[in-house]
């Protein structure tokens, strides 16, 4: 969810009025009596939340019906993926909105507070550790015992950003012996200070802008498939992290190097959503192919709905300092996080990339957010911005 009770009376000292659908924080074990000891309104269903919002902060991006339903010129918070939802954002540009999507958010120092797809990768990241060693027939850590010596499980893990270096630690902490590639040189560094062993294939670096890896060519990823063949099939488990933005996951693991690896042997593709690492990946399904089993692990983060909701409102709350100032909804968008982060801009679609794909022009200069007539409400008798909480739990990676 969007927002936590902790947050909550945060917002209310910087302005913002927070009101709560009745039940959205249940599934992340917070309570409507919580949430009103932090000073937020509870109302009884969405429609109530809604009406008069000023801002709506969401995991998830409205749908295409949802828009329609939001109030003219509200601003919204979510990982909208704007390129890949074109209708919401058509809907949402029709509401004349402005829409805020965090995917998109400058890798720069000042944004790390507000840096919700690294928040949840880190719990991806651990999710895929415990799910491994829930899915692998066999102990994890070594064991000496009066029967005899239980060797430690052997794990891979292919990406080492923010999730794969939270699957690497994980992993280590259960006592597995890890190796980790990345096709980053910049990694080295990090896998190794995690106690794993860094994967050296010889191959060009693959460095990216913002610290991501770059899209790699079709003569790239065959060479690099067939270097990997070798650890993906000396391995107990593989973790996938690798994903590029706004693209779609490149393919480490093929179906041939599946067939290659020892039976009872565990896949973990964390990229199930974007297209997977794997080739045989189904996205929430595990499928087990010569006794591999190959899981498509999807949305992590709702698998630890209260810690997951709670670095994303810290997220959230982070980015509403920057748009609130003294009570009042006032984005400069002179600043380069809330220029870089924002789609839409009062119904005009200002993201170059989003722009393009809709078959849109450009504004050089974009209007400012439109006047709202009446004062702005967050809900029956209570004055200020609104942030309505979703009940949504997702990953970014979040």
């Amino acid at each position: 969810m969007a927002i936590v009770p902790e947050v909550a009376s945060r917002l209310a000292k910087i302005g913002v009025d927070v009101v709560v659908e009745s039940g959205a924080g249940a599934d992340a074990r917070f309570t409507d009596e919580a949430f009103r000891q932090a000073g937020a309104t509870v109302v009884p269903d969405a429609a109530s939340a809604l009406s008069g919002a000023s801002v709506v902060a969401r995991v998830n991006p409205p749908t295409p019906e949802e828009a329609a339903d939001l109030p003219q010129g509200v601003s919204v918070i979510s990982f909208l993926q704007p390129v890949a939802s074109a209708d919401t954002v058509k809907a949402l540009a029709a509401r004349g909105a402005t829409v805020y999507s965090l995917d998109l958010l400058p890798r720069i120092s000042r944004a790390q507070s507000m840096d919700a797809l690294s928040s949840q990768a880190t719990v991806s990241g651990y999710r895929a550790g415990l799910s491994a060693a829930e899915h692998l027939a066999k102990f994890f850590p070594m064991f000496m015992t009066a029967a005899g010596t239980v060797p430690p499980a052997k794990v891979l893990v292919m990406g080492a950003g923010v999730a794969g270096l939270q699957a690497i630690a994980t992993a280590r902490r259960l006592g597995a012996v890890v190796r980790a590639y990345d096709v980053r040189a910049a990694a080295k560094e990090e896998v190794q200070s995690l106690g794993a062993k860094f994967v050296e294939l010889g191959l060009e670096t693959q460095e990216g802008t913002g610290g991501y890896a770059k899209e790699q060519s079709a003569e790239y990823l065959a060479r690099q498939q067939e270097l990997l063949a070798a650890e993906v099939a000396a391995a107990d488990v593989v973790i996938t992290t690798a994903q590029i933005p706004g693209r779609k996951a490149p393919l480490l693991v093929t179906a041939a190097m599946v067939e290659g690896m020892s039976e009872g042997s565990v896949i973990i593709d964390m990229a199930a959503d974007s297209g997977g690492n794997c080739e045989l990946s189904v996205p929430g399904a595990d499928v087990v192919v010569n006794g591999v089993t190959v899981v498509g692990l999807t949305n992590p983060p709702s698998l630890m709905p209260t810690h997951a909701s709670f670095l994303y409102a810290r997220n959230i709350a982070n980015l509403l300092a920057l748009l609130v100032n003294d009570g009042e909804l006032a984005p400069d968008f002179d600043d380069e996080i809330v220029a870089g982060t924002c789609v839409v801009r009062a119904g005009t679609v200002v993201h170059a990339p989003t722009a393009e794909a809709l078959g849109l022009s450009i504004p050089t200069a974009p209007p400012p957010p439109a006047a709202r007539s009446g004062p702005e409400t967050a809900g029956p008798e209570t004055d200020g911005p609104e942030t309505d909480v979703s009940t949504e739990s997702k990953e970014a990676g979040s």
